[in-house]
């Protein structure tokens, strides 16, 4: 699951990438500049997701241990 979560975190990390290239900062509310500016904030909320459950998931085993 580490692996897995870790895996999505980079994907996600690229797909910010990808759509901050795609962004016109001049129009960024217009076109194809929206839509990317839509994947941004999708991709960023998607990345803490994964790291509050990466977290989580520290935090539950160290529970489980003691």
């Amino acid at each position: 699951m580490k692996i897995f979560t870790t895996i999505l975190i980079f994907l996600a990390l690229a797909l910010i990438v990808f759509n901050i290239t795609l962004l016109d900062f001049k129009n960024p509310f217009k076109g194809d500049s929206f839509v990317a500016l839509v994947g941004v904030i999708a991709s960023f909320c998607a990345v803490f997701i994964l790291l509050i459950f990466k977290m989580s998931k520290k935090i539950e085993e160290k529970l489980k241990n003691q």
